[in-house]
């Protein structure tokens, strides 16, 4: 009698954190198209973090991340941006390495290398840079392109990858690149609180100051989201 084998999580990764908003519902409707149900115990947690990496130590203080155990292998998912003229909006990229300020941390490379043998999608190895704001002058990405040698920016990865190695973790680091290195940005900046969250009028009198800027980067927005919506329903099944 032949058995139905159930779907598995590859890599056994149990925990994903992704930035809170958009880039957690996109995470979350690719878990729901996936083949794994929820009653199968397979899924990992999906855990939203805030914008920006200045509150990564509270993650220990989220009843969520340890309701059952400590995790021991962590994806951490999300959006960002282009600081080559390789990457273009919609790639697929895995860390290699996060670096801010200097320091640089490298990922669980057999984690890293497992889950890229296993796409069917095209994804780059690279080496990413944290960044305390958001950049949003292509001028700027170029410069810190020439200084830092990385490829991407994010605003979440090094201090969220330094807390939980610090701990013995194995974390993997998969992102969506949502703008390149071509264009500016509205100035997004003033519009993240306190809480790491997006703020409605802030945010829309950023895009009206620059409207083409805003059309840029909501084309990119969407588009990325619908990879990490796609790759997320792919690392599942």
């Amino acid at each position: 009698m032949n058995e139905t084998k159930q779907p598995t999580i590859h890599h056994n990764i149990d925990t994903i954190l992704v930035v809170q908003g958009a880039e957690y519902q996109a995470v979350k409707t690719g878990i729901r198209k996936t083949k794994v149900s929820a009653s199968s115990g397979n899924l990992p947690k999906i855990i939203p973090i805030p914008i920006g990496e200045k509150d990564a130590n509270k993650i220990w203080q989220n009843p969520q991340f340890l309701d059952k155990s400590k995790p021991q292998k962590v994806l951490i998912m999300g959006l960002c941006g282009s600081l080559a003229p390789e990457h273009s909006v919609g790639d697929i990229v895995l860390y290699k390495s996060c670096m801010k300020e200097g320091l640089s941390l490298t990922t669980d490379e057999k984690l890293t290398a497992n889950l890229k043998s296993k796409f069917t999608s095209k994804i780059e190895s690279v080496r990413a840079l944290t960044s305390d704001r958001v950049i949003h002058l292509a001028t700027e990405k170029k410069s810190l392109a020439q200084t830092y040698g990385a490829t991407v920016v994010d605003m979440e990865g090094f201090n969220y990858l330094q807390t939980l190695t610090s701990q013995g973790i194995s974390v993997a680091i998969l992102r969506i690149v949502s703008d390149d290195i071509h264009y500016d940005l509205p100035d997004l900046n003033q519009a993240i609180n306190q809480d790491g969250q997006l703020q409605m009028i802030p945010m829309a009198i950023s895009i009206l100051r620059q409207p083409k800027a805003a059309m840029r980067l909501i084309r990119g927005s969407l588009k990325g989201l619908q990879a990490l919506q796609q790759i997320t329903t792919e690392i599942l099944e």
